[in-house]
């Protein structure tokens, strides 16, 4: 039996208006439809890794209000054990999100209960067993830390996804054994003063900062492995001297929303099940090229039967 999964993070309402265009700063545009979907940048990768096949528990928080309680049961709903998801005054996190019709979005965030998840709140037993523990920043930088010191002292193995990236260079690198990022938070977090000075040789030539190659030396000078999600190009990764780099299917792009977290909720469960490094990161891309076709976040993920039967197509 796979050794359990703990996600700490962010369990949103996402409101989701779909528009021909993005709008520039200062335009009106028309939506073309509306509707709500489970979100929340935890919640979802703790679906993904959940119907990956990997028990998943889940720490983070929801408010006292109708929101909570119907993104709960949706939690319980895919056999996720939400022993951990507090309920505290106040109302619960949303999202407003606007995606055009290439697939392209954007997000507002309103933190709601997610941002009064204290470190306090984190029962240290939680993480006792665990394989993998995985963490995003939507929830306050100090939970975050708690929950890898945690993670850490319980013997498991770490993973973050700096997104949002703002505060990520904060957190010691030591207390990461798996950082997962898209070019953007990588170039914000090789931007920083310590990534730049501990990576001197990586972009002293010159090269460009978001060429990948030189992103993942960047950061490969302060975290031991580094994933770098890239996608329509697929995923590259670095783990201590080693590269790599893998493809990503072409698909259909219907709504790129969860694309994010149903890969890294897939990685997780791979690692958590033992599979071999390379399978997990094909198994993580395939499930992240079939989320795109669907629109939603929640919605969209799909289950280890889907991603089999694409592997065993060839």
């Amino acid at each position: 039996m796979n050794r359990p999964v703990v996600v700490v993070g962010s369990v949103n309402l996402d409101r989701v208006q779909t528009v021909a265009t993005l709008p520039a700063p200062g335009a009106t545009v028309h939506g073309t439809s509306f509707a709500t979907f489970h979100g929340g940048k935890g919640a979802n990768q703790a679906v993904a890794a959940a119907r990956m096949g990997a028990p998943v528990h889940f720490l983070g928080a929801v408010g006292d209000d109708a929101e909570g309680a119907r993104l709960r049961a949706a939690l319980v709903a895919d056999g996720i054990d939400v022993a951990g998801l507090r309920t505290l005054d106040g109302p619960t996190g949303f999202a407003t999100i606007l995606v055009a019709d290439d697939g392209e979005n954007v997000i507002v965030l309103e933190a709601g209960a997610n941002g009064r998840l204290l470190p306090d709140h984190l029962d240290p037993s939680a993480f006792v067993g665990a394989a993998v523990a995985l963490f995003q920043l939507e929830v306050p930088l100090a939970t975050v830390r708690r929950g890898l010191e945690l993670a850490r002292a319980a013997g498991a193995t770490t993973v973050l996804n700096a997104a949002p990236p703002v505060g990520a260079d904060a957190l010691p690198a030591e207390l990461v054994d798996v950082l997962v990022v898209n070019a953007t938070e990588a170039a914000a977090l090789a931007s920083s003063a310590d990534a730049l000075m501990r990576s001197a040789d990586a972009l002293a030539s010159g090269a460009d900062a978001r060429d990948p190659a030189a992103l993942l030396d960047a950061l490969a000078a302060r975290y031991a492995t580094v994933v770098l999600t890239l996608g329509a190009d697929g995923v590259a990764w670095a783990r201590g001297a080693e590269r790599g780099r893998r493809a990503a299917r072409r698909v259909p792009v219907v709504d790129t929303t969860g694309a994010g977290d149903t890969f890294t909720g897939a990685l997780v469960a791979g690692m958590a099940a033992g599979v071999p490094w390379g399978e997990a990161l094909e198994r993580a891309t395939i499930a992240a090229s079939l989320c795109v076709g669907v629109a939603g976040a929640q919605a969209s993920i799909p289950r280890a039967a889907d991603v089999d039967r694409v592997r065993g197509a060839g």
